[in-house]
């Protein structure tokens, strides 16, 4: 008699797991590098490749002005040693206004370039063709939600980790790439 009733308590606890476990769907999730696909599935681009021109050239003239900065305070160094305090002041005036010009300079050139950035990755063909190739992706993988892996909006990102296995980034650009063959 215990015996059995050790079975039939053993049989509900299985028959309740078992119907929770139906009852319950499990969600999967995937992640997308969204930047890589625009760099990967754009590189043939001549607005990208402009792009990436105009972004080194920028950081030449910025790398230029970093120099002239630290030409002239080397320069005020030297005014210093030499106990020559005018000099020493003018160059120390040059240097801090060459600094604040290219702050500015950096301030608007970033900005000018992410406006440029966010034209390039806003062709509404190009936009959704990413995002109908995202959804035959998860929809067929069984995915129930996709997240950007790096929000542009955070400098950490919306995902603080995720497995490897979850990130569907190079099926999206091998898709985006046979439809464009």
């Amino acid at each position: 008699m215990n015996n059995r009733l050790t079975r039939f308590i053993a049989f509900a606890i299985v028959a309740s797991l078992a119907f929770a476990m139906g009852a319950q769907q499990i969600t999967r999730l995937a992640v997308v590098d969204l930047n890589r696909i625009i760099t990967t599935y754009s590189k043939d681009s001549t607005a990208l490749r402009d792009f990436e021109l105009k972004k080194s050239q920028i950081q030449s003239e910025i790398d230029r002005m970093g120099e002239e900065i630290k030409r002239l305070l080397s320069q005020r160094l030297d005014a210093d040693k030499i106990s020559d305090k005018i000099a020493s002041l003018k160059l120390e005036a040059e240097a801090t206004k060459r600094t604040e010009y290219l702050k500015e300079y950096i301030k608007t050139k970033q900005a000018e370039l992410d406006g440029d950035a966010k034209q390039l990755g806003a062709s509404s063909r190009f936009v959704e063709d990413v995002y109908r190739q995202i959804q035959m992706i998860a929809e067929s993988e069984g995915f129930s939600l996709v997240l950007n892996l790096k929000s542009a909006d955070s400098v950490m990102g919306a995902v603080i980790w995720y497995s490897p296995m979850i990130d569907i980034t190079d099926k999206v650009i091998q898709g985006l790439i046979g439809k464009a063959q």
